[in-house]
């Protein structure tokens, strides 16, 4: 029987897109999944529309208080029984094929973290900017000058590496996170192949770059441990690469 794969979802006020995050995860050619859906708190009918859905893989956990997407990102994770570990936020969307291509690509090559293509899209689901290419070995020191791993585009194995939570008191808490993962592999591996879109929402935190150099300041200061000279050099290589990344926009 094929591996369980838990899939990691937090939602806060998803109710005009996760119609469409729902189907592309019931459509997955690999089905041996459970999807950990935990809610933070929404204001809009989310819940209801995660409701209508009478799937017993889908398990709904709707939080009291709202504690941020890192908190409900851990609050799926620690009901998670599955080996592997794949994360789709409530506005995202996979291509029928991701887990199996995913999961098929772990087991072949031996190795515990894999990061795909992924289609950079606007709330229509559109291509606004050149894909997002896996084109490289992944490692703890190539990361610290660009995260190039996505939640949407990313799966790990339990098995050979465990679990690892997000640090609830960093706004760059998936950066953090596959840090603290590297520190304990050697590499995760690219699989040159567009599965996901990612959608970039209007008001994503994640898009305003300047209002958010200091928080990635203390991703190296706070979180790594580094001195203040170190930690200003990794944030201006984050920053002349994240502006390389968004630059390339279609039209």
């Amino acid at each position: 029987m094929k591996d369980l794969v838990s899939i990691i979802t937090p939602s806060y006020n998803s109710a005009e897109f996760i119609e469409e995050t729902i189907q592309s995860v019931l459509s997955q050619t690999y089905q041996n999944w459970e999807w950990l859906i935990t809610d933070d708190l929404s204001k809009d009918n989310t819940v209801e529309i995660l409701k209508k859905y009478n799937d017993p893989r889908i398990k709904l956990h709707v939080l009291e208080k709202n504690g941020g997407a890192g908190n409900a990102r851990n609050k799926s994770l620690e009901r998670a029984e599955g080996r592997y570990i794949a994360f789709l936020d409530s506005d995202d969307y996979w291509h029928p094929d991701y887990l199996q291509t995913m999961t098929n690509y772990m087991q072949d090559h031996h190795v515990e973290l894999v990061y795909c293509n992924y289609s950079r899209c606007n709330e229509q689901l559109q291509p606004v900017l050149k894909d997002f290419i896996a084109d490289r070995i992944v490692t703890f020191s190539n990361l610290l000058k660009t995260c190039r791993l996505a939640p949407v585009s990313t799966m790990y194995d339990t098995k050979r590496v465990g679990k690892f939570l997000f640090p609830v008191k960093s706004k760059r808490e998936d950066h953090v996170m596959w840090l603290n993962l590297l520190k304990e592999i050697p590499e995760g591996h690219p699989v040159p192949q567009t599965l996901a879109k990612y959608r970039m929402r209007e008001n994503s935190v994640s898009r305003k770059k300047k209002n958010i150099i200091m928080d990635q300041y203390l991703v190296y200061k706070d979180f790594m441990g580094f001195s203040t000279l170190k930690s200003l050099y990794y944030t201006a290589n984050w920053a002349m690469n994240g502006f390389m990344k968004y630059s390339k926009i279609f039209n």
